[in-house]
């Protein structure tokens, strides 16, 4: 296993900027991400728009130099406990790299600062039929939220504009 350091990416340096749009990209294209390249505006806004979001945290790790994975997250709020959460919104290693622990390691690292700020969890999405994902995170400890038994197991559901 190689050794992987995970960073808090400052959007202020170039080369965290630059593995954001390659990782980002990289992710669309895989079937368990969009499924194609992001398209050329996507990628010229992705930077401003992650910097003018105000709740923007984003993890990389990095092997050898190289940045191989990415946690892209945001800080949003739990109403049931009023205390802040962090939501995982994309999670992806490059495909040479899977299987090193990468995955796991930015998880790791999203915990840390999850404590640190005081949430009081972290969620996450992910495709029914992305099972690596979903085994990565069963063993990272997530599970299909549920809020009471009558109700059964959380949704997630989108509506594009």
């Amino acid at each position: 296993m190689e050794s992987v350091e995970i960073v808090e990416a400052d959007l202020n340096r170039q080369d965290h900027q630059k593995a954001v749009v390659d990782l980002i990209d990289a992710y669309a294209r895989d079937p368990m991400g969009n499924g194609g390249p992001l398209p050329v505006d996507v990628k010229n806004a992705l930077i401003p728009g992650l910097m003018d979001h105000p709740t923007t945290l984003i993890f990389l790790g990095i092997i050898n130099g190289e940045a191989v994975g990415i946690a892209v997250c945001f800080i949003g709020f739990s109403t049931f406990a009023a205390q802040p959460l962090i939501n995982v919104h994309d999670l992806a290693v490059l495909s040479g790299h899977r299987g090193n622990g990468v995955g796991r390691q930015l998880l790791a690292g999203v915990e840390r600062k999850a404590r640190d700020l005081g949430c009081c969890k972290v969620t996450l999405e992910v495709l029914e039929n992305n099972r690596r994902a979903l085994k990565l995170y069963a063993a990272a400890g997530f599970a299909r939220a549920t809020y009471t038994v009558e109700a059964g197991g959380a949704l997630f559901f989108s509506k594009k504009l």
